[in-house]
């Protein structure tokens, strides 16, 4: 066990799963360090992240405060769940010590020197429809049902839960048991913001970019939308084991409030270093970041921020996570159409031409050429997948004016892209 370190006021054990990975200490003066478990040191393959390296030692500062922050809620959320549990949003370590218990990734957070109770594999609600309907009025006010015998976090600035999902039926997990699924009720004055997500998610499907499984279902006539957790797995014997991930804020050690590349977030060219410096397979991971790049640039997705990128450590080096919050910002006139990350030096859609676009790759007729090819291919498969797909919602009953308004945006980007390679 990790020892007190003196001169820190409070303290939390840090577990990667079931394992111990280190200690979180804020002192009087509320600062944050962390220092790694010297079994965890011993054993591990990979540090919690790329910014908090294995090594002996403390870690002080923004770089720890930049980790841990960006386990919790952000914007509006935060506010809402710091004010429910009475601390400051300010205060990182009071609300993980609130809420960490089940965080996006493998990390769990607990007093120090607690000992864990085991896992009770049968310690979950299964919600009825009045029981859900209850719940999705609830999290607007008390995010993640703080206080309710549960520690779940996850990050965004979106009101969401961390449940289980079986045979059409939310599970609120309970006990420190793993959750499967992320839920999000409908955004406020955004209009069919699940029926929009869903869209987006099953066309990056066609697409043929890497997505988790997402789904919209009803309680009373009100859609929820619900997503696979890519950070959990099923095992043999029927447990859920936890997978660590970080996003592109944490591996850079910036806070999520820098998420924007125009407030000091990552860029496209930025992410595209760290996975050529860090990721298991390179070249490979750098191809699929291009391809989500594109298709959000297709379907309008003005908010693709660092944090909406994440790395996952499946072994000692880690790979590029699923794409996740694909969403057609495009479509809402009262949302801002600057892009979160530059296209080749350039914020609004509008003002992205195929020079833009080659500046991404490297200097070369190779790698231009290649990225012509790219930007064609993806552009010519999804709007024709976009227009089946749309008909293919309706006919089973999933019907709603967002299809058709984001068809229309990726109809006219793609149809530019296409123009300006071929003509």
């Amino acid at each position: 066990m990790t020892a007190q370190i003196p001169g820190f006021a409070r303290a939390l054990d840090v577990y990667w799963d079931k394992a111990l990975v280190g200690r979180l200490m804020q002192n009087a003066a509320g600062s944050l360090s962390f220092a790694y478990d010297p079994g965890f040191l011993q054993t591990a393959q990979a540090g919690i992240s790329i910014s908090l390296p294995l090594q002996k030692g403390v870690f002080d500062g923004d770089i720890v405060k930049a980790f841990f922050s960006g386990l919790l809620p952000e914007d509006s959320v935060r506010k809402r769940l710091a004010q429910y549990l009475g601390v400051s949003d300010k205060n990182a370590f009071a609300l993980l010590q609130a809420v960490g218990g089940e965080c996006a990734g493998a990390l769990a957070l607990y007093p120090a020197g607690e000992s864990r109770a085991p896992v009770d594999a049968n310690d979950f609600e299964t919600l009825d429809d009045a029981r859900l309907a209850e719940i999705l009025a609830m999290i607007r006010c008390r995010p993640f049902l703080a206080r309710d015998g549960l520690r779940l976090s996850l990050a965004g600035a979106q009101d969401k839960l961390a449940v289980g999902f079986e045979d059409g039926h939310v599970l609120l997990m309970k006990g420190g048991q793993p959750t499967t699924h992320i839920l999000k009720p409908v955004i406020d004055r955004v209009i069919d913001s699940a029926h929009n997500e869903l869209f987006c998610m099953r066309l990056a499907k066609k697409a043929g970019l890497d997505v988790p499984l997402a789904d919209i279902h009803f309680v009373n006539n009100t859609p929820y939308y619900i997503v696979e957790r890519y950070d959990r797995a099923r095992q043999a014997d029927g447990s859920v084991a936890r997978i660590h991930q970080e996003d592109f804020c944490q591996a850079s050690g910036l806070l999520p409030e820098l998420k924007y590349e125009r407030e000091g977030g990552p860029s496209v060219a930025k992410c595209q270093q760290v996975i050529l410096d860090h990721a298991a397979r390179p070249a490979a991971d750098q191809i699929k970041f291009l391809d989500i790049v594109i298709f959000n640039y297709l379907i309008g997705n003005a908010d693709a921020h660092g944090k909406n990128f994440s790395l996952l450590y499946r072994g000692p080096k880690p790979e590029l996570a699923p794409a996740y919050d694909l969403l057609s910002t495009a479509i809402y006139p009262d949302l801002p159409p600057q892009m979160a990350m530059k296209i080749g030096g350039k914020y609004e859609p509008g003002d992205v031409f195929l020079r833009h676009w080659h500046r991404l790759v490297p200097e070369t007729k190779t790698a231009q050429t290649a990225m012509n090819k790219r930007l064609k291919t993806m552009a010519e498969s999804t709007i024709e997948n976009a227009l089946v797909l749309k008909e293919t919602l309706e006919a089973k009953g999933l019907r709603s004016p967002v299809f058709a308004d984001i068809c229309k945006v990726i109809e006219d980007r793609a149809k530019d892209v296409i123009n300006q390679i071929t003509g």
